[in-house]
């Protein structure tokens, strides 16, 4: 005989369908799929394009910062990086100057690749921005870095 669970949900919710985690999840499942539609138009994959706009920001950024910064492992980190530097839109040394971090910057090829890609990337956010009222933006970023902090914990 199988038994059923007695725990209640830690919220009012119908079914699993209405729970946060379900619902967080099924957000980012589309927008991960307008991403990879968008990118491959451009070549590019998710953490590609990750990569991308973070060592635009933050040039000679070592993989294991890339890596974290775009939630891949180290070595998935590495052979994007590699498939970035084939693809001639960012050098990396061959050679650590200390340590072992190989810092990276984009190539000029890889600016103009960002810069095409970018307008893709920023209407598919803007499509997820104006499903949302103005008014509750803020506390809609406020309440998913909650989230995330409460669950790295």
């Amino acid at each position: 005989m199988m038994e059923t669970s007695s725990a209640e949900p830690p919220h009012p919710a119908k079914d699993v369908t209405q729970h946060v985690g379900y619902l967080l999840k099924r957000a980012q499942a589309a927008l991960r799929g307008a991403m990879d539609k968008a990118l491959r138009e451009h070549g590019l994959t998710v953490p590609q394009y990750a990569t991308l706009e973070l060592l635009a920001l933050h040039p000679g950024m070592s993989n294991a910062d890339l890596a974290r910064a775009t939630f891949v492992t180290r070595q998935s980190g590495n052979v994007v990086l590699r498939g970035l530097q084939e693809a001639g839109l960012i050098t990396r040394p061959a050679t650590a100057d200390h340590g072992r971090a190989r810092p990276a910057h984009l190539t000029e090829e890889g600016h103009t690749r960002l810069a095409a890609v970018q307008a893709a990337v920023y209407a598919i956010e803007e499509r997820m921005v104006e499903a949302i009222p103005p008014q509750r933006m803020a506390a809609l970023l406020t309440d998913l870095d909650r989230i995330a902090a409460a669950l790295e914990k």
